[in-house]
């Protein structure tokens, strides 16, 4: 029976400056050396990788792939990926708009998804099987306002929109972009549907960053539901989610914690309880348990199990679940995990290159099926 291995990283590869993740990686770069062998050791099949910039020439991803995955870093063996897909993102996209109302319309705030520069926070897939990029969809342009019964952000005292018209007539709601990218693998197509939802924070009370994230991660759910959806258009006007019977695979770093954190209530669970989700138990290490353990202080009052943490984000805000596989119904989890190693296991210093850890599922086709 073929297996087949997923995953999702947030390999924190960004610059503020134009060019500089180029730079990085063309003087040699120790971070992303262990991000390299994090992904030699996990092997992934196809894997998503957040925080890693874009550039038009894809000179990034070519030094990455290059001089990084194909060759051994710290004892493991190099990795190839014949196929990957990246493309524009609205992060550091300036809007000409004044959407943090302090008055300027020229920071990184008042880009399409904040960002210092055009391509900051962006998004690679890389697979071993064949992506159809003819097929994929992108959903970069789409606007809030489309979303039906968008969470649209208001001042509290009042209840008036938070937003001016003009600004909620344009505002995307993509932070960074939502992408449905098809891979031919040995299960049959499936489809890898990425994305970078805002952080719920950096905001004020009307929340706006919350909403933003919720209503991100809506899309998805809404777009696996198998209705209709003549509201919901790709960059390319074509309109309409996902066939019904369709296999997927929803992937990336969603910036919500099940019961912790500042996401809205139930943000995550709009997947985790979706019906063509497959139900699996959360993945979990070792590592993450101790810890939290070790840095005490917010995460001794978290209510989540931190075996299932993700992220490390220090003492003040605590570890967290925010990064996701979650396979469809269809797919059947054989195994899953994060790789967060314990102190005294191999690999531990290479996760120290980014506050996120992989997350890998196995899947295999249903039996049924």
């Amino acid at each position: 029976m073929d297996e087949f291995r997923r995953a999702d990283y947030n390999v924190s590869l960004y610059s503020t400056e134009p060019g500089g993740l180029i730079a990085r990686l063309e003087a040699g770069d120790e971070d992303a050396r262990k991000i390299a062998a994090v992904i030699q050791r996990q092997r992934p099949d196809v894997l998503l990788l957040n925080e890693f910039d874009y550039d038009a020439d894809h000179r990034a991803a070519d030094l990455f792939q290059r001089d990084y995955l194909e060759v051994g870093q710290h004892g493991e063996q190099p990795i190839r990926y014949a196929y990957r897909y990246l493309a524009p993102v609205n992060t550091g996209v300036p809007s000409g708009l004044d959407l943090d109302r302090d008055g300027r319309s020229d920071g990184p705030a008042d880009a399409w998804g904040f960002g210092h520069q055009p391509g900051q926070y962006g998004m690679l897939v890389l697979s071993r099987h064949p992506i159809d990029a003819a097929a994929v969809r992108s959903f970069q342009h789409f606007r809030w306002k489309d979303l039906p019964d968008a969470l649209e952000p208001q001042v509290p005292e009042t209840g008036a929109p938070w937003y001016p018209p003009q600004v909620w007539e344009q505002l995307r709601l993509s932070s960074k972009s939502h992408w449905d990218v098809p891979v031919d693998t040995p299960l049959g197509r499936v489809h890898f549907l990425v994305s970078h939802p805002t952080p719920p924070v950096f905001d004020g009370p009307e929340d706006r960053n919350g909403r933003r994230n919720h209503d991100e991660i809506r899309l998805w759910a809404e777009y696996v539901s198998g209705q209709p959806l003549e509201w919901l258009y790709d960059d390319a006007g074509r309109r309409g989610g996902l066939d019904r019977d369709a296999l997927f695979v929803i992937a990336g770093d969603l910036n919500a914690d099940p019961v912790d954190g500042d996401s809205v209530p139930g943000a995550i669970q709009q997947l985790l309880d979706h019906p063509r989700v497959q139900r699996y138990p959360a993945p979990r290490s070792e590592g993450a348990v101790i810890a939290a353990e070790t840095t005490g202080e917010a995460n001794l009052a978290h209510r989540g199990d931190h075996a299932h943490d993700t992220g490390n984000f220090g003492p003040r805000v605590g570890n967290l679940r925010i990064d996701y596989v979650l396979p469809s119904v269809g797919l059947q989890v054989r195994d899953s995990g994060v790789f967060w190693p314990r102190p005294d296991e191999p690999g531990h210093d290479w996760t120290l290159a980014s506050d996120h850890h992989m997350v890998w599922v196995d899947v295999v086709l249903e039996q049924a099926r």
